[in-house]
């Protein structure tokens, strides 16, 4: 029996706290095109640094070193979804330009995964268009590089200063992934193939000026600040050359409601009739909504290819799952403490896990809290209200890590793959079915193990009720003796905990809660009550002080029980 295939860098993978250095380009002057290989000996040719434009900002080392596979079982990810053997990347000498080969061995591909197989081997050529249908975490980045790549090193590259490749997906998050993967991907070649990225949260003048007075060959970009952008001449002029259009998690986008941005987007683009880009189209679902968009991306007859199993259970019928359901609100913390304690006990090594909370203020308190009351563990948080550098840097140093706890709201979407993550737990209500089952999504991924717990208090509990066909268990074990004990680890840990901390926390908890007080069966006395009671269990002596604006904002003016005022007046 042969070893298992892999696909997993060469070394450890690099902490983005240590910085690093691109590999080197080769730069050459001549040659019948800007990207074609030269030989060794070619005049002027010297080794540089490689750099990459980003259209949002200077981007920085640790934000996006080039591309190396996480570790990846290609062998597990062969089951009845491929039908056949892995093959290597080298066995495609004919198909893709050797420095794209010499960048994946760099990169420590090997084999080629389910998806990227059936790009590379069954399209009729490299520049149809195709409807794929693939789970995130299986190698699609990689699957749509490569070809449109390999189109511009056929002679096929737009002039200087125009896009040849846009790539649409839904976050910033993914976005910056794929411009890392698109970095490593090109990091052999003679000369250097700009990538840029546009997304919300950033100076739309500074962006603008580098993306206009850059190279921006490859651009990846979320639907609505591409639309933003598209609104101006001179940038929609950029794409007068473009040869591949790709949409990555098509049924997410459009799920938070960017089709119209999409389709606008592609009434500003030139025409895929009259200039006959290629189109590309990554879905790990197909509703119809996604066969809407579809017919405007794809010629009719393109082909469609599938890594998914007509027959294998969906992520969320193969995760354990369970719920534990606490009395009241007093017992939030200390249950979530015994729940973490537990888990690690029965699972110690590389115990690697996820903890999403309600909103990101009360993320924010999450990480505050448990830094101090679970010191053994490394804790990351992952939410809105940071910037985008700390989310960036956040983001990869959880996914190179082996163990931790990444507290985090819902800016961890369904397209970022953090690797062996074996455990997600859910505290508070999740605001829909959909939420719940994409953050279910984040384990069990690649063909790995994983489980689910939720934890709720008493009046959340209808959320297990009301969705039976989610299949979650009331825990295993009893965790309320368990949790007691925990309680002046707790009240310790919240005495280093600043008042502002709790304050937003406090304020979102009631935002958040007076959405859902109706199915919560909580009069607005109630809530305000449970949220007070909330606030004494961070060690609050009175409920924090809330703006009568907000308040007004919040509808909850008049309402018994709230502590009016302004905290900067304190």
């Amino acid at each position: 029996m042969g070893h298992p295939i892999r696909q997993t860098p060469k070394g450890d993978a690099p902490s983005a706290r240590r910085g690093g250095r691109r590999g080197g380009h080769r730069g050459v002057r001549g040659g019948h095109h800007p990207y074609a290989n030269a030989s060794s000996s070619t005049a002027g040719t010297q080794s540089t640094m490689s750099t990459v434009a980003a259209l949002t900002r200077p981007t920085l080392d640790a934000e996006r070193l080039p591309a190396r596979a996480d570790v990846m079982d290609v062998k597990r990810l062969y089951s009845t979804t491929a039908g056949e053997e892995p093959q290597t990347f080298g066995s495609l000498g004919k198909t893709l330009d050797p420095t794209l080969l010499q960048a994946l061995d760099k990169m420590g591909f090997e084999y080629m995964s389910p998806v990227q197989q059936k790009v590379l081997t069954q399209l009729p050529t490299l520049t149809s268009d195709c409807l794929v249908q693939a789970k995130t975490g299986t190698g699609k980045t990689a699957a749509f590089l490569l070809p449109s790549i390999q189109n511009l090193l056929q002679g096929n590259a737009p002039p200087r200063g125009k896009v040849g490749i846009l790539v649409i997906c839904p976050t910033r998050e993914l976005a910056l992934q794929i411009a890392k993967e698109a970095d490593g991907i090109t990091a052999c070649l003679p000369r250097k193939m700009e990538c840029h990225t546009a997304f919300g949260g950033t100076a739309r003048a500074s962006n603008l000026s580098k993306f206009l007075n850059g190279n921006p060959t490859i651009l990846v970009a979320t639907p609505g600040r591409l639309n933003d952008l598209l609104g101006e001449e001179n940038v929609r002029e950029k794409f007068s050359h473009i040869k591949t259009v790709v949409l990555d998690e098509a049924d997410r986008m459009l799920d938070q409601g960017f089709a119209p941005d999409i389709h606008k987007v592609l009434r500003n683009i030139p025409s895929k009739q009259t200039d006959g880009w290629q189109g590309m189209c990554f879905s790990a679902t197909l509703p119809e909504k996604v066969n809407d968009v579809v017919k405007c991306v794809l010629y009719p007859g393109y082909t469609s290819l599938s890594t998914i199993d007509g027959n294998e259970a969906p992520t969320i019928d193969r995760v354990p799952q369970y719920s534990v359901i606490v009395p009241s609100m007093t017992q939030m913390f200390t249950t979530l403490q015994a729940l973490i304690e537990t888990e690690y006990q029965q699972n110690p090594q590389d115990f690697k896990a996820i903890v999403f909370g309600t909103t990101a203020n009360g993320v924010a308190l999450l990480y505050d809290v448990y830094k101090k009351a679970l010191p053994r563990f490394r804790m990351y948080e992952l939410h809105s209200r940071m910037n985008q550098n700390a989310r960036t840097r956040t983001t990869n140093e959880f996914k190179a890590a082996t163990s931790g706890i990444l507290f985090a709201s819902d800016v961890v979407g369904r397209g970022m793959d953090f690797p062996n993550v074996g455990l997600v737990i859910q505290l508070g209500l999740p605001s829909a079915a959909e939420q719940y089952i994409h953050r279910v999504g984040r384990t069990a991924r690649a063909g790995k193990d994983g489980r689910a717990v939720t934890v709720l208090y008493s009046n959340e509990a209808f959320f297990v009720h009301t969705n039976p066909s989610l299949p979650i268990k009331p825990y295993p074990e009893d965790l309320s003796s368990k949790a007691a004990q925990y309680q002046s680890v707790i009240n310790e840990a919240f005495t280093q905990v600043e008042d502002e901390s709790k304050a937003k926390a406090y304020s979102a908890f009631l935002g958040y809660n007076k959405t859902f007080a109706k199915k919560l069966q909580l009069s607005l006395p109630n809530l305000v009550a449970v949220a007070n009671e909330y606030s004494r269990t961070m060690g609050c002596p009175e409920p924090p002080l809330i703006e009568k604006r907000t308040i007004g904002k919040m509808g909850l003016k008049g309402v018994p029980g709230l502590n009016i005022g302004s905290r900067r007046e304190n």
